[in-house]
């Protein structure tokens, strides 16, 4: 998959394709469906597929201070496209220059100008140009002025819910990972540099690899997971993993932090950039007056993490 920074990074000569657009945070089901529409369209039509999204999260400057929790960092997310068989992704740097485009120059400079659509493929509540000024109505009559045509791609559901970035983010926030992976087809995943911790879990018989993350991940809510432990990208075997997520309110802890023992495993993992794949909710963060019950508690963590992912 070719990859280019910005719509003026795109190639001379660059043919006519299908485009898709948006954030795509999260690559979930919905995104999943539009996106393989139009990898098909494309190859039906013997074009090029392009995705185009965005960086940062337009949300961030529109309204600065509402940059919402990010379930895909820019990497992961190119990632997880380029695994749809996805042929170009193009990263538009979002910035209050490209929010005041018209809809008709966004139209005119980006899809037909740099991407060279012939059929843009989007979802039925697509929203772009100037204060969401331009709908999937819009987008259909200036293709007619253009020469593409658009396609909407339907949203994606399941008992009544409807896929979204929004949806799973409420799912994440209140600890439910199983219905978080449900709409994402996949685990939801917080990565992170390992750094250096209190070391309290050395001193008890766990240590723990303490994960600075992303300042806008999307960390699961306060509690203990059941996790897989991801080394070195998708490619290395994961570990097993029993995550605590919060405050440590045992020792009076005020810093929340995200910390995973892994099973079975006896090594160093400082400095490395792991992922967790969070699987399930095992059970509330709790207080406990001494040392004995905690470990106790947390033995109980370990044997009910490793039945449930061995």
């Amino acid at each position: 998959m070719q990859r280019w920074r910005g719509h003026e990074a795109v190639p001379g000569g660059w043919g006519r394709s299908v485009v898709t657009i948006g954030v795509f945070d999260g690559v979930h089901r919905g995104h999943q469906a539009i996106i393989g529409h139009s990898v098909k369209r494309a190859r039906d039509m013997g074009l090029q597929s392009v995705v185009m999204t965005f960086d940062p999260h337009p949300s961030e400057v529109v309204r600065p201070g509402s940059h919402p929790a990010v379930l895909t960092e820019p990497v992961r997310k190119a990632e997880l496209i380029e695994q749809l068989g996805v042929d170009a992704l193009c990263v538009v740097p979002f910035t209050p220059a490209f929010s005041r485009l018209g809809p008709e120059e966004f139209v005119h400079d980006i899809l037909v100008e740099a991407l060279h659509a012939a059929v843009v493929v989007v979802g039925d509540n697509f929203r772009f140009g100037h204060r969401a000024a331009g709908d999937v109505t819009m987008l259909a009559a200036l293709g007619r002025s253009f020469g593409y045509t658009v396609e909407e791609a339907p949203l994606v559901s399941a008992d009544g819910v409807v896929f979204s970035s929004t949806y799973i983010r409420s799912c994440v926030d209140a600890g439910d990972v199983r219905a978080a992976a449900a709409a994402l087809g996949r685990s939801h995943r917080v990565a992170g540099v390992v750094v250096r911790g209190d070391r309290r879990g050395r001193e008890i018989g766990y240590p723990t690899a303490n994960l600075m993350c992303h300042r806008y991940a999307a960390v699961p809510a306060d509690g203990v997971y059941a996790a897989r432990l991801i080394r070195g990208g998708d490619s290395g075997a994961p570990l097993m993993a029993a995550v605590s997520i919060g405050t440590n309110p045992t020792f009076s802890g005020r810093e929340r932090r995200v910390e995973a023992y892994a099973l079975d495993f006896d090594g160093d993992l400082y400095g490395e950039r792991l992922g967790l794949d969070f699987v399930a909710h095992l059970r509330e963060q709790r207080s406990y007056d001494s040392i004995d019950p905690l470990i106790a508690q947390i033995a109980q963590d370990v044997e009910q993490t490793r039945a449930l992912l061995q």
